[in-house]
Parts: structure tokens; C-alpha cells; sequence
């Protein structure tokens, strides 16, 4: 079953509307596409969900936000303090995890039964376009690309590392986690 409608995500996509312009539908449907992801790698508990959404919402949104491709530490603060102002502080280390390693290359092992490395797979599903797949059934992953689209999310990003390339040659992608 599709999560088409996530009212926590659409409530903080909505508020960095202006922020994400051109890229809005596009950012909006990567972090669906992500929070769907995340889901079927793990369960769609309702207090889950609420992380995975506020994770998703936030992950990337420090490129627009800080105007930089070293978005980690700017899309964390702006989760942190999202989740002082909710009254979920204790839900900090585990969104902040999913945030900070959502770019790892390897598996992420210190927390095994929190939603980080459920997240940083449904992240590289998403990145690959569903060339890895960590085990997700290629029909699943065909709803998913399907009901939301790329709307020109990899190009963007492609754009983004292009112009980080030639900026800073020796730290073109500064995300990136072992």
C-alpha cells in the first residue's frame, strides 16, 4: 500500500514552499518517494511514520534552506529545532541519525532497531532510481517511481554536484559518509 498522503511531510513541505521554488514538486516527491521507501523497509507504525516523515521532510532541505551542497549539519538544525517546537525533543538523536547518515556507504550498525539504516537504503534506492534495491520487490519499487515522479530531482542534483565539483574540487561531495 502507497503512503500518498503524509500530513506532518506535506505540512513541512508546505512551510519551505517558497524556499524550494522551482524545486518543490520534485524535492516533494523524493521525500515520498524516500518515506514510502523507508516504510516497506521497515513498518509503517504510526510514532515510525511521524520520524520517517519529519526525517524525509528535512534531509536534503539544507541545500535550499543554506544554499549549499554541504547541507548535513543546516537540514539537522532545522530538524532539531522543528523537533524542540513539537514537543519530540527525544526523538532528536534518531531523526538527527537518519539525517547525518543518510549518504553512508556502508551499513550503519551501532543502532540496529532504529530507523537509520532503513532510511539511509530507502535514500540509495531512491538516488540508484531503483538500481539497488536492498531486497525491495522491482514491482513495489514501479508504484512507487510511478506515483511520484522524478519531476527532474536528479538532474538537479546532478547540477548541484556539477557546480560543487568546480568550486571544490578536492570536497565535491561533502554528504558522503564511509
Amino acid at each position: 500500500m502507497l503512503l500518498t498522503e503524509i500530513p506532518t511531510l506535506d505540512e513541512l513541505l508546505n512551510a519551505y514552499a517558497e524556499t524550494l521554488g522551482n524545486d518543490f514538486t520534485s524535492y516533494r516527491n523524493h521525500t515520498y518517494r524516500v518515506a514510502n521507501l523507508c516504510v516497506a523497509l521497515s513498518s509503517d507504525d504510526p510514532v515510525q511514520l511521524q520520524k520517517i516523515a519529519i526525517s524525509a521532510g528535512f534531509h536534503d532541505l539544507g541545500i535550499w534552506t543554506d544554499n549549499t551542497f554541504d547541507y548535513l549539519q543546516p537540514s539537522v538544525r532545522l530538524a532539531t529545532a522543528y523537533l524542540a517546537q513539537s514537543d519530540r525533543v527525544d526523538w532528536a538523536s534518531e531523526v538527527t541519525g537518519m539525517i547525518l547518515e543518510h549518504h553512508k556507504t556502508t551499513p550503519y550498525r551501532d543502532e540496529p532497531q532504529s530507523l537509520i539504516e532503513p532510511f539511509r537504503r530507502a535514500d540509495w534506492v531512491d538516488v540508484s532510481r531503483g538500481l539497488i534495491t536492498f531486497g525491495l520487490p522491482r514491482k513495489l519499487l514501479g508504484h512507487i517511481f510511478a506515483a511520484w515522479p522524478n519531476a527532474g530531482f536528479h538532474r538537479r542534483l546532478l547540477q548541484l554536484s556539477l557546480k560543487r565539483l568546480l568550486t571544490h574540487p578536492f570536497s565535491p561531495l561533502p554528504m558522503m559518509r564511509l
